[in-house]
């Protein structure tokens, strides 16, 4: 498999250094060219490695961490994401009006056509995301949803491979309600920083 994150700010910063923790590789793009970027992947670790949106759009699995207005734009630089899995780690919040009701990740998924797409790795502050899973006997949750039940089996073993308790809410707006905003409330779990202890 390969990883690709699409946004370089703060969360994006935190998922490379998950990856940089486990040596695992992953391309990192933004809409800053990738020589800007260079230096700071190469600070997080030698596996985080900067490209061209388009050349990081070849990875099979994309975590988008861009501001959710931005989706869109990323949407477009493939003609088509069949064959791709699509990690929503986006919130709205405020929630826009345009979502008319529907899961924030259910109106993402309509612009990466073909895609199968897994809300995840979106409740947590970047900081929090960044630090080690790993503490005290336990690994730190993270929730993933999607309407697609079997897209969340491989992302839960990505999950699991950089250190975390992967935990399944089902669809988008079932429990999947719990990691999304609705209107100018956050969802139940956002900002749950929970443990899984080893059994």
């Amino acid at each position: 498999m390969s990883y690709a994150i699409v946004g370089f700010g703060k969360i994006g910063q935190a998922l490379a250094r998950a990856f940089a923790r486990k040596n695992i590789d992953v391309a990192v793009a933004s809409r800053r060219p990738p020589e800007v970027l260079a230096p700071q992947a190469r600070a997080i670790g030698p596996t985080v490695v900067a490209k061209s949106l388009r050349d990081a759009l070849e990875a099979d699995t994309i975590i988008l961490a861009v501001p959710f207005g931005e989706h869109r734009e990323v949407a477009k630089a493939l003609p088509s994401w069949e064959g791709k899995t699509v990690i929503d780690a986006t919130n709205a919040f405020p929630v826009p009006e345009e979502l008319d009701g529907l899961p924030s990740s259910a109106f993402v998924a309509k612009a990466f056509t073909g895609a199968r797409l897994v809300k995840g790795f979106n409740h947590l502050v970047a900081a929090t995301l960044a630090a080690d899973p790993v503490v005290e006997g336990g690994h730190r949750v993270v929730f993933l949803s999607s309407d697609d039940e079997d897209a969340i089996a491989p992302v839960a073993a990505l999950a699991k491979q950089l250190g975390f308790a992967p935990l399944k809410l089902g669809k988008l707006n079932e429990g999947g309600a719990l990691v999304h905003a609705r209107g100018r409330a956050w969802g139940q779990l956002i900002f749950q920083d929970l443990f899984k202890k080893e059994q």
